[in-house]
């Protein structure tokens, strides 16, 4: 065993210690989030009334994990629709409302009334009060003394607005507002549809609470003996991921992330010093430059300077054709007063440079190494 593992060892199990120790003298905290989850027994989730739904209702609630576009495809006779804190599609609550037209009730318990069920039975403003605490009470006489008080998180929504026509079921009361209506009912076609903007009276929190279960008895109490169909959000929307045992237990989370942390360190602090030598690749010379020269040195050697004349001027015809696009069939005037415009270069310099080219490609002319040199410089500067 190496010194630098047994320093990786050390530091992984002073961590180990350390999260140990956090996690056994760690408070358990409370989830106060509304998550209105069925199966949550945190103080906003729906356990406990999940669990006594069947009570409420005598044994004829349906729940389903369909949404109500998916399960109304074939008629269905008139029933009790319920819907809590559900984000339901605007197919969805559009086949909702042709049900309730035919007969069935809804009810509804959200805290913001959703706008497809606003647009076709009236618009309903809502109002947010910002009161620490509230008390949901029933219009009718004979719930007077069944009501709630919420101490925890009230959301303090209340309907502002009311059409003619519509009657207000219940109230919230709050010692420094007035009252404002949060339990509403309105006639759709054959049916009816039930409005209550405060779910936290269904919540574990206060149906836990003396006394409290019985306004909930009173809210539903509204809705006819018969079959109701809860809507509740897709079981199968559990997370199919294969760490989701490890990630939803804290420790084994925590335990998780300081493995993966130790392993990636490890990894680079091991490949950093353990890298691979990278090879010094020496780059491939340019020998052309070489080539030239001994070409060059070959001919000056041999002194056949009229030959190197020869090929300086072929070579400078043909960049004039390419570049400049000027005909050098003709070395004549012509020539010269295009490559003077094309160039810029002074007259006096591209005759002398015409009479070198001339005596380059005469055969017979006698050429001296002055003149090769001279008409190398020339035709250098001119292009």
């Amino acid at each position: 065993m190496n010194k630098t593992f047994k320093i990786y060892a050390v530091i992984f199990i002073i961590v180990m210690i350390i999260l140990v120790l956090f996690e056994a003298n760690k408070t358990e905290r409370t989830d106060w989030r509304k998550n209105f989850d069925i199966s949550q027994k945190s103080p906003f989730g729906l356990f406990v009334f999940n669990n006594e739904v069947n009570a409420l209702f005598k044994n004829k609630i349906k729940k389903t994990s369909e949404t109500p576009y998916d399960y109304y495809q074939a008629d269905k006779k008139p029933h009790n629709i319920l819907v809590v804190e559900e984000d339901l599609d605007r197919q969805s609550w559009n086949k909702i409302l042709d049900q309730v037209s035919r007969g069935s009730d809804a009810m509804l318990i959200v805290s913001e009334m959703p706008k497809q069920i606003s647009d076709s039975i009236g618009y309903y403003d809502s109002q947010i009060s910002f009161e620490d605490e509230n008390v949901l009470k029933l219009t009718d006489r004979k719930f007077t003394n069944d009501f709630i008080h919420l101490d925890k998180f009230p959301s303090g929504r209340g309907f502002t607005f009311i059409k003619p026509g519509v009657e207000v079921l219940g109230k919230t009361v709050e010692k420094n507002n007035s009252d404002q209506a949060n339990f509403i009912k309105i006639s759709f076609g054959k049916g009816n549809v039930y409005v209550h903007c405060e779910p936290l009276f269904i919540t574990n929190y206060y149906l836990l609470k003396h006394g409290n279960v019985r306004y909930a008895q009173d809210v539903f109490s509204y809705l006819d003996d018969r079959e109701t169909i809860w809507f509740v959000e897709n079981d199968a929307k559990v997370s199919q991921f294969f760490l989701r045992f490890i990630l939803s237990n804290p420790a084994l989370k925590y335990a998780w992330w300081v493995f993966l942390g130790g392993l990636l360190l490890f990894i680079f602090f091991n490949a950093k010093r353990k890298q691979r030598i990278v090879p010094i690749i020496e780059p491939l010379k340019n020998t052309s430059v070489d080539f030239v020269k001994s070409i060059g040195n070959l001919y000056l050697q041999e002194g056949d300077f009229h030959d190197m004349m020869a090929k300086k001027a072929q070579y400078f015809l043909n960049k004039v054709r390419m570049d400049l696009l000027i005909d050098t069939q003709h070395l004549d005037h012509e020539f010269a007063k295009k490559l003077h415009l094309k160039t810029g270069k002074p007259v006096e310099m591209i005759d002398e440079a015409i009479q070198l080219i001339k005596k380059a490609q005469d055969p017979y002319a006698q050429v001296m190494k002055e003149d090769l040199a001279k008409m190398n410089k020339l035709l250098d500067e001119i292009i």
